[in-house]
């Protein structure tokens, strides 16, 4: 994971001084099917709605610390693609002050995360398409990440964090529409992953219902790569 030095930020100088809180939206694709992690809110303001897991800084914590701290509290995994989202200061109308939300953005394979086991404040995966009410106009920060991890599709190997470490063109497919939101065409979207040489063949293959057995792929590099 590489990730750019972040500043430190002091504590909130008094009580009424805007706090300053990390967000982390965190994806994973289960069966084509694109979802978030959200976490049941067990207390006030909001009690019973879902939001983004995230929580305040902690005194001299970097906005990444934060973000990497939060990300394996929830997910248990941290060797994942992690990136800085935005700065929003307008999602949180309750606390006196107000706060600041910096929000971060991860990608997860679903077989490894293991979600926290906890009565409160309860983890769970949500469908985009099927989003419970959220609290503090979350969704607003999720259709801004989903737009941004669209866009880095288009120049980034992202994807890598959302696949096994061998898969399928099939697999890697099914992983580029639960995302965009749309089919695409077989042909193509092989030729131009193929072009991009960001994947390499293995010797090795897998079945895939009926007919010969599909060959796996892999990611050149795990880490972030511009393309």
């Amino acid at each position: 994971m590489k990730l750019k030095p972040a500043s430190r930020v002091p504590p909130p100088a008094s009580a009424t001084s805007p706090l300053v809180a990390v967000l982390v939206v965190i994806f994973t694709v289960v069966d084509g099917d694109l979802q978030a992690l959200l976490i049941r809110r067990s207390g006030d303001p909001y009690r019973g709605l879902w939001a983004i897991p995230g929580g305040l800084l902690q005194s001299g914590e970097s906005l990444v610390a934060a973000a990497t701290r939060k990300l394996v509290d929830e997910t248990g995994v941290q060797d994942v693609y992690l990136e800085q989202l935005y700065t929003f200061n307008h999602l949180d109308d309750v606390t006196p002050g107000g706060s600041v939300a910096v929000t971060y953005f991860a990608l997860v394979d679903h077989d490894r995360a293991r979600l926290a086991d906890r009565a409160d404040w309860r983890p769970a995966w949500f469908g985009m398409h099927r989003l419970p009410k959220l609290a503090f106009r979350n969704e607003e920060v999720l259709q801004y990440a989903l737009e941004r991890l669209r866009n880095k599709l288009k120049y980034t190997n992202v994807a890598y964090s959302l696949l096994p470490a061998r898969f399928t063109l099939s697999q890697l497919q099914r992983v580029y529409e639960s995302i965009l939101g749309r089919r695409l065409d077989k042909r193509n979207f092989r030729k131009r992953m193929l072009s991009l040489e960001i994947i390499e063949a293995t010797d090795e293959r897998q079945a895939e219902g009926a007919g010969r057995p599909a060959r796996l792929y892999r990611f050149s590099s795990r880490e972030p790569v511009v393309f």
